[in-house]
């Protein structure tokens, strides 16, 4: 008798071994239609996989996120397979299942262009309704390469070749596709009805520059067509949405070839940047947070004093001064360990709250950079506590309630993701247990709901991770809170205790933006570069009608900014019409037009970017309005 316990917690009892597959259809018919893998005692399994012993079991469908992967992986082997058929003499790289779809990297003579792209699309789809069994097999080593050598698929037997002597590998087989694959895998080709290729890239052979420029075909697939529609209107969104585009429209900032992954500020990027530092400022300082400003060049004893130089180097980057290594700093935090040491230290001072936007310098590939999503140099809003370990869970519920408060203001929603031990880390496991579960207490005593993400922590400490939701349902990974034990016993940091001993303080390291450069990025996608009255670099243009009224305009611009209401006059000598539209296409809150009977009542005409033309009003009252709505931070786009 087999015991099996479901995921809901019910237990059922089989005679015999049996299937993943097997048991999903025990449960209900439905159920096992839908079903795309299994994850047993904690290890995602293939539908095939035989329970042969007591097991907890669970039936992935596609609304699981191990269902997505096998079905979209599925779906990467129906497009090779397609691929062979149409152009044999491609060769296989390798086709996994991303976040948002699939691709797979071929070796081919000339790209792939995007009317190849539909005929694949074509013979995809006779391979669907072909409704073609997907059989595992495994074999020796020896044997596994000779099958890929005969099959004339060079970079598979490469793979073979680093897998260990004695592993037994194993292939998917549909029709007469083979290939290389652990799984898991849909249990035919039939329910991958809904797909689309999106793009076709360059991709090098193994990530690395020194080997071969493959063609990697993108795509994604979902299990109803409706779905797929309403992915395919979120890219194209995206696509006008694009943070590179929006920036160099509207003037924002510019990325240059003379310093790749090092983007520039332009005049109203800078006016945004800044009007986001303002209110950061505005809020630490209500939350009892000190600012401090740490140099960005430091010597290569802190680095190696704080762990970074042993296991972060390769993303420094570092010069010789005085015949000494220095390093440009990656992260603030060791900075901020000097900070605190310059002064003696009571257990009355603490929590002590320091904050710092830093300007910090990471080394990334080429091909990873992606306009202020990723960087090479970024300003990070970071803040480090210092406390005592009773301080730990009011300090995180502290920091999780600032947090929360900057994303509300700007309209987004968020899941939290608490992320324990790598294993590349240092400390003590005493130590890492009593910092994991002051993040787990905090979060529970709070009652908020959270993912735990296995060994995704920091080398020096667990955390907490906050993915946005942005407008389009897209997320992105921005706060976090990081709680560490180890940079204060590397750094011989104290306190005097109130029994007068001396004790080593608890350190947590937390940003809310994270990179300021990535969360404007995220912002520009946010509101498609229709930012906030209080966030908009030109909050009012005003607009005379003609060249007779231009006093008129200026004296009503003039009154605007001397509320501190950011404004521009538009005196060009172009038609109403056209001006109109040109401050419409930048994205302005609000226009103001002048002209004979606006001059002759003093008053002024109001258009606004959410409600179209409203009439003419006085500029007192215009003013009034536009201050509250910039005071409160309202969210009006």
């Amino acid at each position: 008798m087999i015991k099996v316990t479901l995921k809901d917690g019910v237990c059922k009892e089989y005679e015999s071994e049996l299937s993943v597959l097997d048991i999903a259809k025990s449960i209900s018919e439905g159920l096992a239609r839908n079903a795309c893998c299994g994850i047993v005692d904690g290890e995602v399994k293939d539908l095939r996989f035989v329970v042969n012993k007591d097991a907890n079991v669970s039936i992935c469908t596609f609304d699981d996120e191990e269902g997505k992967i096998a079905f979209r992986h599925t779906a990467s082997h129906i497009m090779a397979q397609a691929i062979k058929r149409l152009y044999p003499e491609t060769k296989l790289a390798i086709g996994p299942a991303i976040a948002e779809g699939f691709y797979y990297d071929f070796d081919r003579e000339t790209p792939f262009t995007p009317e190849e792209l539909v005929e694949i699309e074509k013979e995809m789809k006779k391979i669907v309704k072909e409704n073609l069994p997907l059989e595992m097999f495994e074999l020796p080593r020896e044997e596994a390469i000779k099958l890929m050598e005969e099959r004339g698929e060079p970079y598979k037997v490469e793979l073979i070749n680093d897998l260990p002597k004695d592993a037994v590998i194993s292939f998917y087989k549909q029709g007469e596709y083979i290939d290389l694959c652990a799984g898991p895998h849909l249990m035919s080709t039939k329910p991958v009805k809904a797909f689309k290729l999106t793009s076709v890239a360059g991709a090098y052979w193994r990530g690395s520059e020194k080997n071969k420029m493959l063609s990697r075909i993108y795509g994604t697939a979902f299990t109803k067509a409706s779905d797929l529609e309403a992915y395919l209107h979120m890219i194209e969104e995206a696509k006008k949405r694009d943070h590179r585009k929006l920036g160099k429209e509207l003037q924002l900032f510019a990325l240059l070839d003379e310093g790749p992954g090092f983007p520039f500020f332009l005049p109203k990027g800078m006016v945004l940047k800044n009007t986001l530092l303002d209110y950061w400022r505005e809020i630490h300082k209500k939350a009892g947070y000190v600012e401090v400003s740490t140099p960005v060049i430091l010597s290569r004893q802190l680095w190696e004093t704080s762990g970074h130089w042993y296991h972060y180097k390769d993303n420094m980057y570092t010069t010789v001064i005085d015949e000494q290594d220095f390093a440009i700093k990656p992260m603030n935090c060791p900075g901020g360990m000097l900070v605190y040491k310059q002064s003696m230290h009571s257990y009355r001072d603490l929590p002590l709250r320091m904050g710092e936007i830093g300007l910090v310098h990471r080394h990334e590939k080429s091909g990873a950079l992606h306009g202020l999503m990723r960087v090479r140099c970024f300003s990070q809003d970071d803040a480090h506590i210092f406390m005592t370990e009773e301080q730990i869970k009011d300090e995180i519920s502290g920091v999780i309630k600032l947090i929360d408060s900057v994303y509300k203001l700007f309209g987004f929603s968020y899941h939290i993701e608490l992320s324990t031990r790598p294993e590349d880390s240092m400390g003590s496991d005493e130590a890492w247990e009593i910092a994991t579960n002051g993040l787990r207490d905090a979060l529970d005593e709070n009652g908020i709901e959270y993912v735990v993400n296995e060994g995704d922590g920091a080398f020096y400490g667990p955390k907490i991770d906050f993915h946005l939701e942005d407008s389009l349902g897209r997320t992105w990974q921005c706060g976090t809170i990081q709680l560490d034990m180890q940079l204060p016993e590397r750094f011989d940091l104290e306190y005097t205790a109130a029994d007068g001993t001396k004790k080593r303080p608890v350190m947590i390291h937390r940003v809310c933006f994270g990179s300021v450069e990535r969360f404007i990025g995220i912002l520009i996608e946010h509101f498609a570069g229709q930012f906030p009255t209080w966030l908009s670099p030109v909050q009012v243009k005003v607009l005379p009608i003609s060249e007779k009224f231009e006093d008129y305009a200026k004296s009503v611009a003039d009154r605007l900014y001397a509320e501190g209401i950011r404004v521009e006059t538009d005196n060009r000598a172009e038609k109403i019409g056209y001006k109109i539209r040109e401050a419409r296409n930048e994205r302005v809150p609000y226009i103001i037009v002048v002209g004979e009977k606006d001059k002759e009542a003093g008053k002024v005409s109001l258009r606004s970017r959410a409600n179209g033309e409203e009439g003419q009003f006085d500029l007192e009252d215009v003013i009034a309005r536009l201050k509250e709505e910039i005071e409160t931070r309202a969210n009006v786009q």
